[in-house]
């Protein structure tokens, strides 16, 4: 007797099964209320963004802002890059509990999400690079001009106002279990809320005006955030799509030099990937890497150590000239 196979249900395969573990659908209103915290994250440093610009065609931005904007834009790229990344999602060196401490608080300044969601989004999208699951993919959107501008747009910022969130569990519960780490990630909020009124309060207490504090909260903090934050989006969204890629790797990681100046070295992504555990994302001296340059400078005076790196010939072995076909 012949089985009926259009009414049998499909096995799950291996993938579907990895998947639905690391993807958490939401409910309607956790749904929601996602998206209205992402809506916040977004929105409100753009609104200061804009109060930025027209300060600047008024002409009333003094170099107390300037320096404001520069000094918290470091603090945020390097909590971010050295950080969350570098240290906490990929242990690519180790440290003292306080130095951890000043780095888990500088990466909670730059607004981009407590460590937990941070960490355990990123390594989900190292698992899925550029393929089903990968939460900001923009090589996921269709072929043609269309389809890469509607991806690159996607994996830039409406990826946020998704209704699925990873799941913890799978992807970081070294955190979950670090007492410590957890601390900072449940005080998120309170770094966050530092993030913006400590520009205000320098800008205060250097300007001696409450004009300059305003314009300390505007530019060393919310101007500030939205332009590091769209530099830093810019690492999941153009580095995907443009740029050169020196390694071999299975997804469409790129190295874009523009966004890697901008990010402290994130940009170099094809070398990232390549070396995901590497602490230096710079495998040639000549590409720019700030934060793997400040980590090996850590190095030297004792603050981190074990910095992981592939040696030469494992790095060379890698390049595509240097692959056999």
């Amino acid at each position: 007797m012949m089985l009926d196979t259009k009414t049998r249900p499909t096995a799950p395969t291996g993938r579907d099964e990895s998947l639905a573990r690391a993807i958490v659908q939401l409910n309607p209103k956790s749904a929601r209320a996602k998206r209205v915290v992402a809506l916040v994250t977004v929105g409100i440093p753009a609104i200061g963004f804009a109060v930025g610009a027209y300060m600047m065609v008024a002409g009333t931005v003094t170099m107390l802002d300037y320096t404001l904007f520069a000094v918290f834009y470091a603090i945020q790229m390097f909590g971010v890059s050295i950080g969350f990344h570098r240290y906490l999602a990929h242990k690519a060196f180790k440290t003292s509990p306080f130095f951890e401490g000043v780095l888990m608080i500088a990466g909670s300044m730059a607004l981009e999400g407590p460590i937990l969601f941070w960490v355990s989004t990123h390594r989900r999208h190292h698992r899925y690079s550029d393929e089903e699951g990968d939460p900001h993919s923009p090589n996921l959107s269709g072929a043609g001009l269309m389809g890469k501008l509607k991806g690159l747009w996607y994996a830039h910022v409406p990826w946020m106002f998704s209704d699925q969130e990873t799941r913890v569990a799978v992807f970081a519960p070294d955190v979950v279990r670090d007492r410590r780490l957890y601390y900072y990630n449940r005080t998120y909020p309170l770094w966050a809320l530092a993030s913006l009124l400590l520009p205000a309060l320098l800008g205060f207490a250097i300007g001696g005006t409450l004009t300059a504090a305003f314009s300390g909260f505007i530019f060393g903090g919310l101007a500030r955030v939205f332009v590091a934050n769209q530099a830093a989006w810019c690492v999941g969204s153009v580095s995907h799509m443009i740029g050169s890629r020196p390694f071999a790797t299975k997804d469409d990681s790129a190295n874009n030099w523009p966004v890697a100046i901008l990010t402290f070295g994130e940009g170099l992504q094809n070398n990232h990937h390549a070396f995901p555990g590497a602490y230096r994302h710079a495998m040639r001296w000549w590409e720019p890497d700030l934060s793997g340059w400040v980590i090996a400078l850590l190095a030297k005076a004792g603050i981190v150590w074990d910095l992981k790196m592939p040696d030469r010939n494992r790095i060379n072995s890698r390049l595509r000239r240097n692959r056999t076909r």
